[in-house]
């Protein structure tokens, strides 16, 4: 649905999580969107509720009110660009979160972030890397070479600005994760939702790589997940939750992590407002 409204507005659309529903809001000028009653439309195979509204003229304000600054576990510090820059001591990442993306607040990804921050740099693969969080906070955490993939165009070039904006490099390119080849590391990160991460699980390399963390998956779905990879070599020695959100670290057998699988552990930030695109 997201894909389609991008096409009908391409100067972007807002994305908020509303518990039991997700509502999506676009902007124009007086005279640029239609007035409309409150109707029903088809868009994405799904019925949504269509209504329209005068907003105040600071609207642009309110959508960067929207991207707030995490920090992660003390070290990094993920920001939109117009934030102020991160405190001292802190890995600084900044993020244009573009037309369709997020800026690391959400669940999913400051889980995956939490996860990384532990694990030492070596070469890395970001699997789905939507607006490159991931991959650009690894390059500066000391992680080299990082190559993502992503099967959206929109994706590979908010990944490759954000990478320029932060004087890192990052090879990018676009990928369908379920048919085409994928770049392999000792180190792979995948914020993906849980038939993708199944996928994924079945395309790992032979043999498998050293670490691997998986989110963007429901609480409900960890174990799951978790089985998946353990059937290729992987197994759980890590476990964050948010709120409904879930993120697993997975280890191979020879890559010498001893830590027990830490299924309880919860994150004591309070869980963001949008929910992930595959990333």
């Amino acid at each position: 649905m997201l894909a389609e409204l991008l096409d009908l507005f391409p100067a972007g659309v807002e994305e908020v999580d509303k518990g039991d529903e997700v509502e999506y809001a676009v902007y124009g000028a007086p005279g640029e969107l239609p007035s409309l009653p409150d109707l029903q439309a088809a868009a994405g195979g799904a019925l949504v509720d269509v209504s329209t509204k005068e907003v105040a003229d600071d609207w642009a304000d309110g959508w960067r009110a929207f991207h707030q600054p995490v920090t992660v576990d003390g070290r990094v510090h993920v920001r939109p660009p117009w934030a102020p820059p991160a405190p001292a001591g802190l890995v600084d990442v900044v993020i244009d979160p573009g037309r369709a993306f997020g800026t690391g607040a959400h669940a999913s990804t400051k889980l995956a972030l939490e996860l990384l921050v532990d694990v030492a740099p070596t070469r890395l693969a970001d699997w789905g890397c939507g607006s490159g969080v991931l991959a650009i906070t690894a390059r500066k955490l000391g992680f080299k070479p990082v190559e993502g993939i992503d099967s959206d165009p929109l994706a590979v070039q908010a990944t490759k600005a954000n990478a320029a904006a932060n004087g890192v490099g990052v090879e990018a390119w676009r990928a369908d994760l379920r048919t085409d080849p994928l770049p392999t590391a000792p180190a792979i990160t995948a914020n993906l939702l849980r038939p993708l991460l199944l996928v994924a699980a079945d395309r790992l390399p032979d043999p498998p790589p050293d670490v691997l963390i998986a989110s963007g998956l429901l609480t409900t779905e960890g174990d799951e997940i978790a089985d998946a990879f353990a059937r290729h070599g992987l197994r759980e020695d890590a476990r964050r939750t948010e709120g409904d959100w879930a993120a697993l670290r997975l280890s191979s057998a020879g890559s010498g992590s001893s830590s027990p699988p830490a299924r309880s552990r919860a994150s004591r930030r309070a869980r963001a407002a949008s929910r992930p695109r595959g990333r």
